[in-house]
Formats: C-alpha cells, structure tokens, sequence
C-alpha cells in the first residue's frame, strides 16, 4: 500500500480521523538546562507521550536533548498539536519546579510547531530528528533518549516488559509524574521504568515514510542537510522577518499549496493559510494583513483574536 502522509486513523479516544503530521521543538534557554540527569530525560521524554496522548495526538518519533527537544506528532490540526506543545511545556516546567525548586524555568522558553506538508519534508525532519544526538557527542544508534531505535526493529518484543495499562493508579503517578488516564495505552515500560518506545510510537507510519527500506532511512539521516532543516523546523519560524521576506514566505507557500499567487487566493484559502503563518511563523496580525491582503480585522477574526 502506498504511504499516506494524511490518513484516517483511530486516535486515543477511540475515534477514527483524519491526521496530519507536525514537527514540534521545545527551545530552552542558554543559561539553563531542562534535562540534566537521567531522571530529567526520562522525565521528558514521558511527558512528551503523556501530552500527546492527552490531547488525542500519537507520536510519531522523539528526541530529548540537554536544553531542548523533538517530536513529529499525528493530531488532527494545527490548534491540537499546539496543545500537546503547550501541555509539554507546562508540565516539564512544574517537573522541574517540583524537583529543582526553580519556578518558571521555561517561561522564556519557546515551542514551536511547524506542518510537514510534504512527503519530502515528513521523510527529512523523521531524519534529522535522530540526529540530534550527535550534538552530544553519540552516535545515533548510541543514543538512548530517542525513539530511533524503535525503528525497524526486529526485537520488539521483551518478555520482563510491564504494559502500563496494567498497573496501579499510584504506579502510573509515580513513573509518568502525572494524573492522566494512561489505562488504555497500549505502552510498555522496561525493568528499569523507562518506556519502551517501540510500544508507544507510530513506528510503523514513520517506516511506511521510508517505503518501509530501512536503508532509505538510513541514507536520509546520513544525507539529511541539518543546517537547511534547523533552519525550517527550529531557527527560521523564531526569526522575524522584514514584510518583504514575509511575504515571499507567503508567496512561496501560496504555490506550494494552491499553486496561484497571493493575489489569487480566496477567503477561504485565506482563512486556511493565515492560522498556519500565524504559528508557524514569528509574525503578527497586523504584518499579516499587509502581506496577505487582508484587513486586521479578517485577520484577527480568522485567528479568533479579541
């Protein structure tokens, strides 16, 4: 069967939608680290499925670095998967606080969350996420604070794995630093308490990317250019442009999605572009106006803004 990077699929709650497929960075601060034990990884990197599945997203792949990280997200729009980033950041901050006694310490921090809207795009950032980890100094398939190895895995199966589902109310508490209704994740944790990622990721949506070759992927981490797709997945949408670099932005994404000119595109490709330019992008409602073409007013109103 063909890869379908937009599918109807069941979600967390039971229901059968349709999924589009988001990249989400958490940015923390130079002077400040969010994961600085092992405790802090595994902290993190439960959080991240722990929000995902609380907003009826599922993860795709992750990573969890010193002072930031990576998740590609199925949700069914732009607004729920910026609640699992909203949702990431907020409880990892209350970890942290609870741990370390240091409050707000991701109040400057920054989550961004970009569409993959191409196959192109999905097939490059399910690359360069894994290879964060050699900005640690670890080879890829070293590194243990990812869903890499989750990936075309021929050892899946751990017979000491516990499945989540079944423990105690004060287990899930304990391990996952949370009160969310974990009972229907199909998640497995190890003997050590660390989740088994191979339980808990779409890994087989991420292999189906690759045409189900795992040296397709293997040669798209190796050939991925890391300083393009930092620049499209974590610099760029934090950088604020002049209104006539926005608008070649716009412009550009005007043909990758209606294939017509600014000038050409209704109200109602309108109200599709704008939400996703607003939060995908370090804009503004009145920047937007201008280079769109619309009054501040529609602008707002397309965005819900009062």
């Amino acid at each position: 069967m063909a890869f379908r990077r937009i599918h109807h699929r069941e979600l967390p709650d039971g229901s059968i939608q349709k999924v589009y497929p988001f990249h989400i960075s958490l940015e923390g601060m130079e002077s400040t680290l969010i994961c600085r034990d092992d405790e802090d990884y595994d902290a993190l990197q439960k959080r991240f499925y722990v929000s995902a599945w609380s907003n009826n997203s599922i993860v795709v792949a992750d990573i969890e670095m010193s002072n930031h990280g990576h998740l590609i997200v199925l949700s069914t729009d732009m607004s729920q998967a910026r609640n699992v980033a909203a949702a990431i950041k907020k409880d990892h901050s209350q970890y942290l606080a609870n741990k370390y006694h240091e409050h707000n310490t991701l109040v400057r921090s920054d989550v961004k969350v970009i569409y993959l809207d191409t196959d192109w795009y999905l097939r490059n950032a399910l690359a360069y996420v894994p290879r964060n980890a050699l900005d640690a100094g670890v080879a890829v398939g070293d590194y243990k604070w990812s869903s890499y190895g989750a990936m075309f895995s021929s050892a899946r199966t751990d017979m000491s794995a516990t499945p989540v589902a079944s423990m105690t109310r004060r287990e899930k508490e304990f391990l996952f630093h949370t009160h969310a209704d974990l009972k229907r994740v199909p998640w497995k944790v190890d003997i050590e308490g660390r989740l088994i990622t191979a339980s808990a990721c779409d890994h087989n949506y991420a292999e189906r990317a690759f045409n189900n070759d795992q040296a397709f992927f293997l040669k798209t981490i190796g050939s991925v250019n890391c300083a393009e797709m930092d620049f499209k997945l974590v610099t760029g949408p934090r950088i604020r442009r002049s209104d006539n670099e926005f608008r070649k932005t716009v412009e550009e994404l005007s043909h990758k999605w209606f294939n017509i000119d600014i000038s050409g595109l209704s109200m109602e490709m309108k109200t599709r572009i704008v939400p996703h330019l607003y939060h995908s992008y370090n804009t503004s409602v009145p920047q937007l106006a201008r280079c769109i073409m619309l009054s501040r007013e529609d602008v707002a109103g397309i965005l819900r803004i009062r």
